[in-house]
């Protein structure tokens, strides 16, 4: 499916693109038979970019399957032509790139057969856990690939320098300091500490 995109006025009065979207995957039709429809269980729109939600059906009053919409969002709010929100939206079974969709809606989503969706399942859940690894300042960690930065150094291990939750990265070697944008998202591994103990006589 495209991208659909509108004005603010046409969000029918929805302050956030969360808002809409859990609106618009929120509902109830007759159908031969009695009604069907979704209804949003839990939902996430991360920096108005990406929306995830876990959307349940609903057959005859009666819930069902749930499983995961991902919707990639464009939000300008101060759009000169008029455009201020947009979407395209996917399920998970049409193996989404978008794989930054959090625990509590994925403990949400029933078991599947469908291999796209597992696949996607599995990929937010190393992406989950690479995020909750623990760095303390101080830290020596060696990067999977080396990095080449703008004045010229090429390395794969840093010393971690951290403030409160921002992180520098020191060269081991000198005194330079340097920015890794997305580093949580990096493969990375912490340098074991070599400890000296104290030799003790009788």
């Amino acid at each position: 499916m495209g991208w659909l995109t509108m004005s603010r006025h046409a969000m029918g009065g929805h302050a956030t693109a969360k808002a809409y979207l859990d609106d618009q995957f929120t509902y109830s039709r007759d159908v031969e038979g009695g009604t069907a429809g979704l209804k949003v269980l839990a939902s996430s729109c991360l920096q108005n970019r990406t929306y995830y939600a876990a959307a349940q059906v609903i057959t005859n009053g009666v819930g069902g399957e749930v499983f995961a919409i991902i919707c990639k969002v464009l939000w300008n709010p101060h759009s000169k032509t008029g455009e201020q929100f947009g979407y395209k939206d996917m399920s998970e079974s049409m193996g989404p790139y978008e794989d930054n969709c959090p625990q509590n809606i994925l403990d949400l989503l029933t078991p599947t057969q469908s291999e796209y969706a597992l696949d996607w399942r599995r990929r937010c859940a190393e992406n989950l856990k690479r995020r909750a690894r623990k760095i303390e300042d101080g830290d020596r960690i060696k990067l999977a690939a080396a990095i080449t930065f703008t004045d010229g150094h090429v390395g794969d291990e840093f010393i971690v320098q951290k403030r409160g939750r921002k992180l520098s990265f020191r060269d081991p070697e000198g005194h330079c300091r340097y920015r890794i944008s997305r580093f949580m998202d990096l493969a990375w591994d912490v340098v074991p500490r070599t400890k000296v103990h104290k030799t003790l006589f009788a």
